[in-house]
């Protein structure tokens, strides 16, 4: 609980899960609306939200995990003292 605390106040780490998700939730969109029925086409083609997934999904992993390592030893810091 504290990690999460310590991750969610960190500025990086909020703009990499930002960028994850407005980078891929339009492909992850119509992928599931897709398979749920909601479209009248079964096998889509969104190229242009693949693309930007595409350019998007590296930067923010990459973004995070740094965080997410920073995180954990500031967590494990704090633990020591």
């Amino acid at each position: 609980m504290v990690l999460l605390r310590c991750l969610f106040r960190d500025r990086a780490f909020r703009w990499g899960l930002l960028i994850f998700l407005l980078g891929s939730g339009p492909l992850l969109t119509i992928i599931a609306a897709s398979k749920l029925g909601l479209m009248d086409d079964p096998n889509p083609n969104p190229v242009g939200p693949g693309i930007l997934a595409m350019f998007t999904f590296w930067p923010s992993i990459a973004l995070m995990l740094v965080r997410l390592v920073r995180a954990i030893r500031v967590v494990r810091d704090k633990a020591r003292k």
